[in-house]
């Protein structure tokens, strides 16, 4: 009886408060409020400030495992703690994803399907052991780490499958914001409908990470990159300072707070039959989705390349025989070119920081010449565009490596020439 009695009293001790927020239209703003400042501010530290990838990476892990202890170490839901391992959360998969496909050249599809295939071991191995995926049940501490970390592993699905979805399409951020919304309008429609209502949960979380990708792009990018032009910076800083002052408003009301009084978000009458229904419904989403990327992947278009900071990159293949800058004064093509070897020979030199320095100016060259250069031949323009971004990205890599440099000179000097 006394140990009965005292395995009680232990288990009791384990058992905390709800550690996260009540699922009300709060959570789904500030949870894409989230996903965007990560990627703008992963972008603006990463490129912006000139971190590098990997120790941009390397920082935010460190950040992640001190963020995640203090949430870890408390008993209840606490709004400004939540958000922010949300927020570093968001960043760190993100980048993640990131160092798989620019530094590791691991392919986006490649990289999607191995994150979903992880995400499926770590719902299996959650729901083997707890018999739940439902975030209402967060009340001990092996819940929430498998909590913690299906939430990594769809930031990082949400980020590889989004940039997949550019590459395939080449849509602009505005359009590209337009599927996540919609997927997540029927997955909301799919739950009115009576489906499982951790299954939509779920669903909808992993499309708010490219919604809020693809958003954050469309605010920051150039206008001649069809965005709107505030930079990464300022997005940024519009998205946090949109994030704090939710979180307040969210602390002060606690209006996301699970009480026993709102223990249960108010949902559809389900039934059996009914999901059944809703998953025909979602299947018959899914089949329409496939088949307007498999469209819009043969339509002609630039393929999309992600390029941290700078925007999608592009490139196009030429008619064979065909020059990239045939079209183009030769007065500006000298310039490129003189540019261009003028960092090949520095590479070749051993003066990395020369030739990154150097780079920069084929960079802001290249960018004031687009707009009289690109009406006069898009493709080649694009084409020519592609490899420059190859040449930055392969430059001021955190790890230069001096054959990828050498390479990617060496080719948009050819082009050039």
């Amino acid at each position: 009886m006394t140990e009965t009695v005292k395995s009680a009293r232990v288990a009791a001790g384990r058992t905390m408060l709800s550690k996260v927020p009540e699922i009300t239209v709060w959570f789904w703003i500030i949870k894409i409020l989230c996903t965007t400042v990560g990627e703008s501010f992963a972008d603006w530290i990463n490129m912006t400030l000139g971190v590098g990838l990997e120790l941009t990476s390397l920082i935010f892990t460190v950040v992640l495992v001190v963020v995640l202890a203090v949430q870890l170490s408390l008993r209840r839901y606490v709004p400004f703690v939540y958000w922010l391992t949300v927020v570093v959360l968001s960043v760190t998969g993100t980048l993640y994803t990131d160092i798989l496909t620019d530094n590791l050249g691991v392919p986006l599809a490649v990289s999607t399907t191995v994150f979903a295939g992880t995400l499926a071991v770590v719902f299996g191995i959650w729901w083997a052991s707890q018999r739940t995926l439902s975030i209402h049940s967060i009340k001990t501490t092996p819940r929430e780490l498998f909590y913690w970390l299906a939430i990594l592993v769809t930031f990082a699905l949400g980020t590889a499958s989004g940039d997949w979805i550019l590459e395939l399409t080449g849509w602009s951020p505005g359009i590209s914001v337009l599927l996540p919304a919609g997927l997540i309008v029927a997955v909301f429609a799919g739950w009115r409908m009576g489906g499982n209502a951790v299954l939509a949960f779920w669903l909808a979380y992993i499309l708010t990470r490219p919604l809020g990708a693809s958003l954050g792009d469309w605010l920051g990018f150039p206008t001649d990159q069809q965005g709107l032009g505030l930079g990464v910076a300022v997005t940024s800083i519009i998205f946090l300072t949109a994030i704090l002052g939710t979180v307040i408003y969210l602390s002060v009301s606690r209006a996301d707070t699970i009480t026993a009084s709102n223990s249960t978000t108010a949902a559809p009458v389900t039934s059996k039959k009914r999901e059944r229904r809703v998953l025909v419904f979602y299947g018959i989403v899914a089949a329409v989705t496939v088949a307007l990327l498999v469209w819009a992947s043969a339509q002609p278009h630039s393929v999309a390349a992600a390029s941290e900071g700078e925007g999608p990159a592009t490139t196009v293949t030429l008619v064979p025989g065909t020059s990239a800058t045939a079209k183009f004064p030769a007065s500006d093509v000298t310039t490129f070119r003189t540019i261009t070897a003028d960092a090949l020979a520095m590479i070749q030199a051993g003066d990395e920081a020369g030739a990154t320095a150097r780079i920069a100016d084929l960079e802001k060259t290249w960018d004031d010449a687009q707009p009289a250069l690109q009406p006069l031949d898009d493709t080649g323009w694009t084409f020519i565009d592609g490899q420059i971004d190859t040449v930055l990205t392969t430059l001021r890599a955190s790890a230069p490596d001096t054959a990828a440099e050498t390479q990617s000179l060496t080719t948009l000097l050819d082009t050039l020439k």
